[in-house]
């Protein structure tokens, strides 16, 4: 199975910018599709970017030109620039790997199979 542990957050200024890490192990080869999601309070869990092994990356439209997805050719770390942070961006941020879902380009996330423990984003208005 594959073990995800998220790193980076903390508290940052709206209008600041703040990366978020994904650290994968124990998989041997390649994690195709990688995701993150968010889950701010009372709020249900929400896909925010997606990238697959080609580097194709998909983002939901609140954060179209202020976030960026990435990692080094189909490797981890998993990062996740956010830029222009705003109030509505706190949230917990989870990590997400492989799974029908990802491969078929969905943000359910149900059809996400590994998930790590979420990193914590909290914005100072």
């Amino acid at each position: 199975a594959i073990q995800l542990v998220e790193s980076g957050g903390g508290s940052v200024e709206a209008g600041g910018s703040l990366r978020l890490s994904c650290d994968a192990s124990g998989y041997h080869g390649v994690v195709y599709c990688m995701a993150w999601f968010r889950q701010g309070a009372g709020k249900d869990r929400e896909g925010v970017a997606r990238i697959d092994s080609s580097g194709r990356t998909w983002y939901v439209d609140s954060v179209k030109g202020r976030f960026t997805i990435s990692r080094d050719n189909h490797k981890t770390p998993l990062y996740l620039q956010m830029n222009s942070v705003k109030p509505e961006d706190a949230a917990t941020y989870y990590c997400a790997a492989e799974g029908a879902g990802c491969y078929a380009g969905s943000f359910a996330p149900a059809g996400y199979t590994y998930w790590g423990q979420g990193t914590q984003v909290t914005v100072d208005s």
